[in-house]
């Protein structure tokens, strides 16, 4: 399992912070497991959430139609690179 980067451990943070995850630490989410199904079990009313908090904290839109969804949300890693690509923009 490879380490977190800064930018994924602060969206990790987000992450655990916006969905009320208990239990699961910021620190202990692997960049590359999947977010939804096996991984965190998150399903579509998370994904709306998650999407909502990133646009407050990052000014990034992510949005609910996209044909990119399933590979920006596919994990930790995927996610935070998105964010950093769009910020960048």
């Amino acid at each position: 399992m490879s380490e977190q980067t800064a930018a994924e451990r602060e969206l990790a943070e987000l992450l655990v912070e916006s969905l009320n995850l208990e239990g699961i630490a910021a620190d202990s989410i692997a960049p590359e497991a999947p977010l939804f199904g096996e991984g965190l079990g998150l399903d579509s009313i998370d994904a709306l959430e998650l999407a909502l908090a990133i646009s407050k904290r990052y000014g990034v839109q992510l949005r609910s139609d996209s044909d990119e969804n399933r590979r920006v949300f596919a994990s930790l890693r995927s996610l935070a690179a998105h964010i950093e690509q769009r910020k960048a923009a």
